[in-house]
């Protein structure tokens, strides 16, 4: 049987796992790379009180990547609503824990939950310790705290982590080096997806790699992060933060954006981002655009389906 295309993709939160649920069904030889800088929630409180990586966006995306029983994938995502200390944690990240205290180590603890989940593709986190993700505001104040930066109620300059001596697991950095595909989104800008490749080492990996890199755009603003922003900005600040130009192809949504919806994510003060095409097409991006979003419940997603079909044509394209 021939080698499936290896594709690795970068990011955290909702958006990440929301994509590899379209893309696993594809024949891809998938590594997705976690942020590690979470410091919110049922992850952060596990983070503080055991003094390990936070667990919740590998969660997420071991469970987007399972192939087990419903009920198994549900009880794993399970998350309490009752109990003074268990209210607000998700079994799994109690499990992730555990498991890396058993065997001492994150990484291994992934391994081991990939196994026992089926999981199709492997799971890596950018670092094997916690981060924490700082951002400088344009009035030279500084916050720290991935959950603190969006409520800040500043604009942000630049985002960087500490400690200094971060590194990458030599294991990432190979993944990266043989990609053909490298994707990068969707996700939070300043709090998912630039954590990951401001890892000593790993955006330098990306940037070198001789795979195209995809970027999947955001399709709505978000406050405390990117107010305004159009898909050039998010490109700009990207490049901004890597000093170079290296993206290839830009994924945007062109399907108008229903009027309800966007009401209520005006409460929020999101809206639809501009998705300004020849502005991306004057950076060298080749963009692609097409209708790629969905509805649950009145969020708004990317349609995991359509936009996995689309990063695999692009595949297909790059192995012709």
């Amino acid at each position: 049987m021939s080698e499936q295309p290896k594709v690795v993709i970068l990011g955290g939160g909702t958006g990440l796992s929301v994509l590899l649920r379209g893309l696993k069904k594809f024949p891809v030889d998938i590594t997705a790379i976690v942020t590690v800088a979470d410091d919110g929630g049922s992850s952060g409180r596990l983070r503080t009180e055991l003094n390990i990586p936070p667990p919740g966006d590998i969660r997420n995306v071991l469970a987007a990547l399972s192939d087990v029983e419903p009920l198994v994938e549900e009880l794993f995502q399970h998350r309490f609503n009752k109990g003074n200390n268990l209210i607000g944690h998700s079994l799994g990240n109690l499990i992730l824990a555990a498991m890396t205290n058993i065997t001492g180590d994150f990484v291994h603890a992934i391994r081991e939950m990939s196994t026992v989940l089926n999981v199709r593709g492997k799971v890596l986190p950018a670092a094997n310790t916690s981060v924490v993700l700082n951002a400088e505001m344009e009035d030279g104040t500084i916050v720290s705290g991935e959950s603190k930066i969006p409520f800040s109620g500043k604009k942000i300059k630049k985002v960087f982590l500490s400690p200094d001596d971060i590194e990458p697991l030599p294991e990432t950095l190979e993944v990266i080096g043989e990609a053909d595909l490298i994707i990068i989104g969707p996700g939070s800008l300043y709090t998912s997806i630039l954590p990951n490749l401001l890892v000593p080492k790993i955006g330098e990996a990306v940037c070198q790699a001789k795979a195209k890199k995809v970027y999947i755009c955001n399709v709505m603003t978000q406050a405390g992060e990117t107010l305004n922003f159009s898909a050039s900005d998010h490109v700009r600040a990207l490049y901004t933060h890597m000093n170079e130009a290296f993206m290839d192809i830009i994924l945007v949504n062109e399907e108008e954006i229903p009027d309800h919806i966007k009401s209520l994510y005006e409460e929020e003060l999101a809206k639809p981002v501009h998705f300004d095409v020849d502005t991306l097409t004057s950076l060298g991006l080749d963009v692609i655009t097409d209708n790629i979003v969905c509805y649950e419940n009145s969020v708004i997603r990317h349609d995991t389906n359509k936009v996995a079909k689309l990063l695999y044509g692009i595949l297909q394209q790059e192995l012709t």
